[in-house]
């Protein structure tokens, strides 16, 4: 079975740990496809050049990322440039011969770009162009399974290839958690989506009331209910990850002991493929 690892872009998560465990995972015979987050570094990045990064509000409520071309040119040098290259260079270091990869590179990640977005602003929607996004809609699962039996670890960043109405391709960005998901299911995965928290809790604000697992629809809609912020793209991160063909998703904490083996065990919050209504299921 192959795990789908996810580690977020959060100041406070620490990679140390979850590097750590790929390499046990490794040693032990077990293909491991890491992915990774990092708006904070590409914000970051923004700010030292002297410019800020822009988020806008769809008229669902949904606050995500406005990616024009500056903030495109930032996000290429920052994610497979920097962030890919530093978690290779430690997994090297580590004892594992990592391979890392943008969405880009043999057209792993796939989907149509979105130039276009609608917005909220001052309670009134608009079109915003010029954007650099889109949706995946497929993944060269090929590429990573070669990877993987030739006993190399894929390490996966978007960009994602963006398909132009006149055919041609453009680098743009994706949701870090649903190119996760889109791996996970290409590859009828284990997906482990590592975060700053411990799981999803009924009260945000008081880990006590973590929701240990999830099965059936009913229960899942509990989880959906409870996520709030960052958390309600995981979930839906979560539900297109089964939805897709995952075995299971775990939320957990980046920073546990041997947090990737002990979210496999049963830490964080789990969500099995039951979560799915009959009509999902199905297709």
């Amino acid at each position: 079975m192959t795990t789908v690892v996810k580690i977020g872009g959060a100041r406070a998560v620490d990679p140390e740990g979850a590097l750590a465990d790929v390499a046990s995972l490794v040693e032990d015979g077990e293909d491991v496809v890491l992915t990774h987050g990092g708006s904070t570094a590409v914000d970051e990045t923004l700010e030292e050049l002297g410019e800020e990064p822009t988020y806008v509000e769809t008229p669902g409520g949904v606050v995500g990322r406005f990616t024009d071309d500056r903030t495109m040119d930032v996000f290429k040098m920052v994610m497979p440039g920097k962030l890919n290259t530093d978690l290779v260079e430690s997994l090297q270091n580590e004892g594992v011969n990592a391979v890392g990869l943008s969405g880009t590179d043999g057209k792993l990640l796939e989907g149509k770009r979105k130039s276009a977005v609608r917005v909220k602003e001052d309670g009134k929607k608009k079109i915003k162009r010029g954007d650099h996004s889109g949706t995946i809609e497929s993944v060269n699962a090929d590429l990573l399974e070669t990877l993987l039996e030739g006993g190399y670890t894929p390490v996966v960043s978007v960009p994602v290839l963006g398909k132009e109405k006149d055919g041609g391709y453009t680098a743009v960005n994706a949701d870090a958690d649903r190119a996760a998901a889109a791996v996970a299911g290409a590859l009828e995965a284990d997906l482990v989506l590592l975060t700053d928290v411990s799981g999803v809790y009924e009260d945000p604000d008081d880990e006590s009331t973590k929701i240990d697992s999830a099965s059936t629809p009913e229960a899942f809609e509990t989880v959906k209910s409870a996520a709030e912020g960052f958390m309600t793209k995981k979930v839906m991160a979560a539900e297109e990850a089964l939805t897709g063909g995952a075995s299971s998703v775990v939320v957990a904490d980046a920073n546990a002991d041997e947090p990737i083996s002990s979210a496999l065990a049963g830490e964080g919050t789990t969500l099995e493929p039951g979560v799915l209504n009959t009509e999902e299921a199905a297709q």
